[in-house]
């Protein structure tokens, strides 16, 4: 689902003209007629979250300053743009003041108030996901920071939040990257072991000779290597939550140590000869089917049934897909601001890309799949050519470089007496060359002038068009072609590429 606004002016033209904008942009628009059903819009609970409010500022029944106030108060945190007919300095410092992101004057014109929108969702992703990190380096992280609009995900929320009642052992199941940790340390941030350690153990890559002195600790000189005294993740996680992740792998006869360990609330660390009492609560995962393990004789039934208390099953990124833009929202803005890029976010195509792909990788691949299209763009906005490898998989959005032109040899009647033999070179018009004469790749700057001037002429030096098409501003657009030495009618129809680059191989 795409990014939800709220429109709220007592003006009926008006809401049209802004609702129709608002949709051309690839948001989905709802509209209002006055402050007081903005406010309940934005409250309630049966109905999608509204992502960014548009706010007139004089209306009859409750005016925008009223609806701001109100929205503090109540600690309603939705972005809002404040819209003014007359651009009152003393009515603008105070909106924003009362927590308004930015301002607009009515006629406002389209380009701006998309640019108006694409930072105020940017800032409100960005602010979510500082406070996530902060939440989750401090374990009080808290269910209200999982992303979700889909109902299964949202059954997943409930589960958890009833669990961090009690002390009771949780399983999380489901495939890898759905987000198994976060849950876990969703359970504890709600419960009253928050800001407690918590301390995370993937059981699939413990060496299997050191699992019972990694988990359970040992005593200096209880095996040839221990120059030291070693606690153990048991005691590391006193007080807090032991999270046991990919459990599957634990080998036999560590289970069941773990078993005694979980049914007695004390370890053994190896070489010791007293147990050590440890208060953990323990949350443990898995992408695997232990029912079936224990079926094989690979994983302990009775340990099962002591894990298997409080089951979660958490959803693959494909059964909720409607959750891919808001996610996709915030790993943009944390990925921009740890890059130190100006990405506002992502255009309406590129999300219905990103929608439509299965994701088998789960949120981890979405996640690394944003990074990679971060630090790869040039705009200041990721299109559908950021996703390369994702648009291959999906029908209707294959980004591709162009197959090489045919080239074929002049059959030897038509030779000339040379020592090398010619060859004929059917260039396609519109295929960009990759090679030069001699065979190498060419510079990039090479490259980019003649995009550039083939853009130039194929939009008859119509600038917005250009710049929308190549996926980059206007200003980058004029600074580049000042560096290579375009204007608007520096090429004609015909001047693809430089004379001396027209000729060679083709790529």
């Amino acid at each position: 689902m795409t990014s939800i606004v709220l429109i709220a002016d007592d003006d009926p033209v008006q809401r049209r003209l802004l609702e129709a904008m608002v949709r051309r942009f690839g948001y989905h628009a709802e509209t209002v007629d006055g402050g007081e059903p903005a406010l309940a819009r934005l409250t309630s609970t049966n109905q999608p979250v509204i992502d960014l409010l548009i706010l007139d500022l004089v209306m009859p029944d409750l005016d925008g300053m009223g609806v701001l106030g109100r929205m503090q108060a109540q600690h309603i945190t939705t972005p809002v743009i404040v819209q003014t007919a007359h651009g009152s300095i003393e009515a603008v410092i105070s909106a924003m003041r009362a927590g308004a992101n930015d301002f607009v004057v009515k006629p406002v014109g389209a380009e701006r108030l998309q640019i108006s929108i694409k930072n105020a969702l940017r800032t409100d992703a960005l602010e979510d996901e500082l406070r996530r990190v902060s939440r989750r380096a401090t374990g009080s992280l808290t269910f209200k920071d999982i992303v979700t609009r889909t109902d299964d995900m949202m059954r997943v929320v409930r589960l958890g939040e009833r669990a961090a009642k009690s002390g009771i052992p949780v399983l999380i199941e489901g495939e890898s990257g759905v987000g198994k940790e976060l849950i876990a340390r969703a359970v504890q941030g709600a419960s009253d072991r928050r800001g407690k350690p918590f301390i995370t153990v993937n059981c699939g890559a413990l060496p299997e000779n050191l699992v019972e002195s990694i988990l359970f600790g040992h005593e200096k000189g209880a095996f040839t290597g221990a120059t030291e005294r070693h606690i153990g993740k048991f005691v590391e996680a006193h007080g807090g939550t032991l999270f046991l992740d990919e459990v599957g792998e634990l080998p036999l006869d560590t289970q069941v140590k773990l078993l005694r360990a979980l049914q007695e609330g004390e370890v053994d660390p190896v070489g010791s000869k007293r147990s050590v009492r440890v208060d953990v609560r323990i949350i443990s995962a898995t992408n695997q089917n232990l029912i079936e393990l224990v079926k094989q004789g690979r994983f302990r039934e009775d340990l099962y049934y002591r894990l298997n208390v409080f089951p979660i099953t958490v959803p693959p990124l494909r059964g909720r897909k409607d959750d891919v833009p808001d996610l996709a929202r915030r790993f943009v803005a944390r990925f921009s601001a740890e890059e130190s890029k100006r990405i506002r976010g992502i255009c309406a195509e590129a999300l219905a890309l990103l929608c439509a792909y299965d994701w088998p990788g789960n949120v981890r691949q979405l996640e690394n799949t944003i990074f990679r299209a971060v630090v790869l763009a040039d705009s200041d906005e990721l299109g559908v050519s950021e996703f390369p490898q994702i648009a291959a998989h999906v029908e209707g959005f294959d980004v591709r470089v162009p197959p090489l032109p045919v080239q074929l040899v002049a059959p030897a009647s038509m030779r000339m007496p040379s020592p090398e033999p010619h060859t004929l070179h059917l260039r396609e018009p519109h295929v960009l060359r990759l090679l030069d004469e001699n065979g190498d790749v060419r510079q990039l700057e090479k490259i980019e002038a003649e995009t550039i001037r083939f853009a130039l002429n194929h939009y008859r030096g119509q600038m917005s068009e250009m710049a929308r098409k190549l996926g980059i501003g206007r200003s980058t657009l004029y600074r580049k072609m000042k560096d290579f030495g375009l204007d608007e009618g520096s090429a004609g129809p015909d001047e693809i590429g430089a004379p001396e680059e027209r000729t060679g191989a083709a790529a």
